[in-house]
């Protein structure tokens, strides 16, 4: 729908100005007069170049978390909702922020709810945050849930950092090592091969061995790298099928070292949300549907949907979460006794800030195993490949003697 910008005076002779969206100039105009607006100059908004494409930019959590933060305040304070939109429409720097609250603001001024105007922009507002706003609504609580949401991004956030970290740190490594091991084999070693086949003297068997790799790597580079191509491409499109995504996920939980950081990660991301949402007022069948969808992983969400269909039913929790094989046995207990005493809530935000810091724990521990491993094997790859082709040198040095 076009968006158009207006000019007018209220009916207490301030001037107001702003933009909103409608099918056409007359309807904006219809609109303001309808809202008692007089001296109505309206006009199409200028299109912004970036405006809806990647360059853009995106909302970034610390944006949402500074946003509720601030909204909060001004509920808190007794500011009205359309006030503090507007205020916060003219304070925010993130473009896409600001457009998407300019939105919000129209469609509450149009006769929507605050919930209503965010869930129709779930890429910045997603269903956990929309649904604890309409929880906050319905129970006079906006303000409270709105910290929450803060204190809930803030911690999502940290915990999505030290997983990428924990990630990206052997990637990197990995990397590097394959990229020095590929330069040595494809142009330092053949300047060696040449060197000794005009020596004509005899190879050690590790020196052969090292030159057959490096003329392997050079006639098949095309090969080797559109094999690579190919297993990362097969790989998305296995992960996008629904039974590989289960396969997939299933089995990173049980990898021998990133599978306990993993499932440590799932628990504290599982219990933070629940918990936040149950907090806040949220109906717990739509706390968990949502909580399924905002996992990140099937093995976990499919115990979720299950955990939902045995509380449509009457039964407990836990139970289904047991099931999955992902949550510790402490966890399934804490879960149980916060259900039996009605401080599911509290106990859920304990489990979170318990696995938050076997989290850091886990990163240190695997930081520290990965860098000496790395260590390790680049000095043992490099340097193997270094010694074998200095060793028809040693030899030759040995015959001149």
């Amino acid at each position: 729908m076009p968006i158009f910008i207006y000019r007018a005076k209220s009916r207490a002779g301030r001037s107001v100005k702003g933009d909103l969206d409608a099918p056409a100039l007359e309807f904006a105009e219809n609109i303001l007069r309808r809202k008692g607006y007089s001296n109505i100059r309206v006009k199409p908004k200028p299109k912004d170049l970036l405006e809806g494409t990647f360059l853009e930019g995106g909302v970034a959590d610390r944006d949402m978390v500074v946003f509720s933060r601030q909204f909060a305040t001004m509920i808190n304070a007794g500011v009205p909702i359309l006030q503090a939109l507007q205020i916060m429409c003219e304070q925010t720097e993130n473009p896409k922020l600001r457009r998407k609250l300019y939105n919000i603001r129209n469609d509450i001024e149009g006769g929507s709810s605050l919930y209503e105007g965010l869930k129709k922009h779930p890429d910045v507002f997603d269903a956990l945050y929309s649904n604890m706003v309409n929880a906050g609504e319905t129970g006079g609580i906006l303000d409270q849930v709105l910290l929450r949401l803060a204190d809930y991004i803030e911690k999502a956030a940290k915990l999505k950092a030290k997983i990428k970290g924990a990630m990206i740190y052997p990637g990197v490594v990995v990397t590097v090592a394959v990229s020095v091991i590929a330069v040595i084999l494809i142009f330092v070693i053949p300047t060696f091969e040449m060197m000794f086949r005009e020596a004509g003297s005899a190879l050690p068997l590790p020196t052969q061995v090292v030159i057959a790799m490096s003329n392997f790597v050079i006639n098949n580079f095309l090969l080797l790298l559109g094999s690579i191509i190919a297993f990362i491409v097969g790989f998305k499109f296995f992960y996008k099928w629904e039974k590989g995504q289960i396969l997939v996920d299933r089995w990173v939980l049980f990898l021998p070292v990133f599978g306990p950081l993993l499932r440590k990660a799932a628990v504290a991301k599982f219990s933070r949300t629940l918990s936040t949402m149950v907090s806040s007022g949220v109906p717990i069948l739509n706390a968990l549907d949502i909580v399924s969808r905002t996992s990140g992983n099937k093995t976990v969400e499919r115990g979720v949907l299950e955990a939902k269909k045995s509380i449509a039913e009457g039964q407990s929790l836990a139970e289904p979460l047991e099931e999955t094989g992902v949550f510790p046995p402490m966890v399934i207990h804490m879960i149980s006794i916060g259900e039996t005493t009605g401080a599911l809530d509290s106990m859920l935000s304990k489990i979170a800030d318990f696995y938050d810091d076997e989290v850091d724990v886990a990163v240190d521990a695997l930081t520290s195993l990965i860098e000496p491993i790395m260590i390790v094997f680049l000095g043992v790859v490099v340097g193997g490949l270094v010694i074998s082709m200095y060793l028809p040198i040693f030899s030759i040095a040995e015959t001149v003697a």
